[in-house]
């Protein structure tokens, strides 16, 4: 008995869009590989919305663009499908609940924090979060690091970050500019590997297919280019602007400058967050980096929004508003970060996917993002041993860098959490969650 063929899906109205987005800002947990995986789940297998190969395409796009992916890949389809504001909402619900949910659990962490149940579930979370950096680490090389010139400059970066203290963005600027070196002078071994899981799997006809000529409000207009930038910029500086407190001007300015340095994703702007937040401006310390790193991971939207987090802690500390409206001045904070460092992404995408789009493939393009993909790997895994430091030595400080006892017990966590990743291929959600009652369990019997 033959199937009925599957027929080409209605355009979904801008309210089904809408609600569709706002479902995935509340269950986008699991980082950018589990957020893509749900979208594609949902918009290329059940709507049909877009085909598999231009799901791809785009995200491909986005792969290769500083910022979170998983969330251009969202303005991007969101762009494709109803324009400009298309775009705008879909990015914009994917981080929204994020700030809610982030700004309400940071206000928990900063007014309840030294009580035995919130301490003892963090003190379990902290080995996890060691471990999954140093998976995200693995992860991220044995895809990136494809032939042994790739793995030197890896090698390298994590030599300038780690032994020498080079700032992040001039990483990945020595990195890009050996990229295009590379290209020239080897370009087999800067080749941008192929797709991201592909499936031959047909799933019908889909709204946006392989054969859809695309909208008028996809092609390349030089008119529509120039009206965006300055709208971007008109939009940033008015923002700047509105910013009255100098703590919030300095918010807007840092995290402006960390997205455009977000090659590689979260873990690899980390470095430059906490060099910025901890050690030149104060807004938090090091051990409240970790935590926020390991609220973030336990919080739908993308890893990135520990950068909320880092605002709310700022603003709070610095009593931006006064002893009195703590509360406030966090969410002000947090609302700030998240603004400037999602901001880019917008216009990355909204003005810039035609033009990297005819670039696509083209070997002067993809060789310098071949070398900072590479120097990332380095990146992050300093980012491991920095926090893996923090976590087994609490005590050590930069002048007794090893100085107290060393955490047993923890480090043991943090390599079974490890091998729950790596060898078992374990949720890390779950993960997350074990370690979470194991630390609970070990601070009151400790």
């Amino acid at each position: 008995m033959n199937e009925t063929p599957l027929e080409r899906p209605p355009h979904p109205s801008f309210r089904e869009a809408f609600l569709y987005w706002l479902k995935l800002g509340f269950i986008s947990f699991g980082g950018p590989a589990g957020q893509i995986s749900v979208m594609h789940q949902e918009l290329v297998e059940k709507r049909r919305w877009i085909s598999e190969r231009r799901f791809l395409h785009a995200l491909n796009y986005c792969m290769v663009l500083p910022g979170p992916e998983a969330q251009q890949l969202c303005i991007y389809i969101g762009w494709m499908l109803h324009s400009t504001w298309g775009g705008i909402v879909a990015g914009t619900l994917f981080v929204l609940p994020s700030l809610f949910i982030l700004s309400g659990l940071t206000w928990v962490y900063l007014v309840f924090g030294e009580v035995t149940l919130i301490k003892g579930v963090f003190n379990g979370i902290k080995p996890a979060v060691v471990a999954i950096v140093v998976f995200a680490s693995w992860r991220i090389g044995s895809r990136a690091l494809k032939n042994n010139l790739l793995r030197t400059l890896a090698a390298l970066s994590f030599l300038a970050i780690f032994a020498l203290g080079i700032p992040f963005p001039y990483i990945v600027l020595g990195a890009g500019v050996l990229g295009a070196l590379g290209g020239r002078l080897a370009p087999e071994k800067f080749k941008v590997g192929g797709g991201h899981g592909a499936s031959d799997k047909s799933y019908g006809p889909a709204l946006l297919d392989d054969d859809t000529p695309p909208p008028d409000h996809v092609k390349f207009s030089a008119v529509r280019l120039s009206v965006l930038l300055a709208s971007g910029v008109v939009l940033w500086g008015a923002a700047m602007l509105l910013l009255g407190h100098p703590v919030l001007k300095d918010m807007g300015e840092f995290f402006s400058k960390a997205a455009l340095v977000t090659f590689g994703g979260a873990y690899a702007v980390l470095p430059y967050v906490y060099q910025g937040g901890v050690d030149h401006y104060q807004w938090l310390t090091g051990t409240q980096m970790i935590d926020g790193l390991a609220l973030g991971e336990t919080t739908p939207g993308p890893l990135i929004m520990v950068v909320a987090f880092v605002g709310f802690v700022g603003a709070w500390a610095k009593e931006i508003f006064g002893p009195e409206l703590l509360l406030l001045a966090g969410f002000a904070g947090a609302s700030v970060a998240t603004f400037f460092t999602f901001l880019p992404s917008y216009l990355f995408i909204l003005a810039g996917a035609p033009l990297v789009e005819a670039t696509h493939g083209d070997i002067k393009f993809t060789a310098p993002l071949t070398g900072i993909t590479a120097a990332v790997v380095g990146v992050v895994l300093n980012l491991a041993f920095f926090f893996g430091w923090h976590v087994l030595w609490p005590q050590a400080t930069k002048a007794a860098p090893f100085s107290g006892d060393f955490e047993w017990f923890y480090a043991l966590m943090s390599v079974v959490a490890f091998l729950a990743l790596w060898k078992y291929k374990q949720d890390i959600m779950k993960v997350i969650g074990a370690c979470a009652v194991i630390g609970l369990v070990h601070t009151y019997l400790a």
